[in-house]
């Protein structure tokens, strides 16, 4: 999967990013292999979250991939 991210140059200093693609994911560093380093963890979070429960009966299947 690849998504676009925005860089913008942090008033105090630093680094802050959004990912569009992923509405509220943003992070930010003091460095910018810091925030490269944040964005990896930043957008495993935002899509690791589950948005509501699942209904699933005995027949069916449930499994994770990685894309």
């Amino acid at each position: 999967m690849k998504l676009k991210v925005i860089v913008h140059e942090a008033e105090e200093g630093g680094y802050w990013a959004e990912v569009p693609a992923i509405p509220g994911c943003s992070t930010q560093g003091e460095t910018f292999e810091e925030l490269l380093h944040n964005l990896y963890e930043a957008v495993e979070g935002c899509l690791s979250v589950d948005i509501a429960p699942i209904a699933a009966s005995s027949h069916d299947r449930i499994f994770e991939i990685a894309v």
